[in-house]
Formats: C-alpha cells, structure tokens, sequence
C-alpha cells in the first residue's frame, strides 16, 4: 500500500454530493423546540435544581435554527439564479 501518488497516477475527484441542509437543519430545530416544550412543562423542578437556565438553552437552539433556515433558503435560491444564468 503506497501513502503517495503522483498527480499523473491520481482519479479525478468525485462531484461534490448534492443534500438538502434544510432537513438537517429543520431536523435540528424541531429537536430544540421539543426540548423547550419539556424544559418549560418541568421548569419548576428544573428551577429547584439550580439548572433553569436550560430553557434559555433551548430558546437559544431553537432562534437558532430558525436563523440557520433563513440562511440556507438564501443560499439555495443564490445558487438557483446563479444555474437559470449559467444556462440561458
């Protein structure tokens, strides 16, 4: 087994895998969301254990991700323009 090879001897790269970051992304926020809904459904016990900062955690994951949808919907619609431009 060789460590190195000449750039004569390498494969093309492959293409890049196309994904849709908003499942991931959604995934990730429904997740926060449905941490908030038990932390604030608990929050008098988590009070009483000094950790009723986690529902400031999970607001934080959930704006978050809402932040982090608005940003790939941008950058999905860039990319579109910048395809409908490349192909006409």
């Amino acid at each position: 087994m060789r460590l190195w090879l000449n750039d004569s001897e390498r494969r093309p790269d492959p293409a890049p895998a196309r994904a849709d970051a908003r499942k991931a992304v959604l995934a990730g926020t429904v997740s926060w969301l449905v941490a908030l809904v038990v932390t604030l459904v608990f929050r008098a016990q988590l009070e009483a254990a000094d950790l009723g900062w986690l529902v400031w955690a999970c607001v934080t994951g959930v704006v978050l991700g809402l932040v982090g949808l608005v940003v790939v919907q941008v950058i999905r619609r860039r990319i579109a323009r910048q395809e409908t431009g490349s192909a006409s």
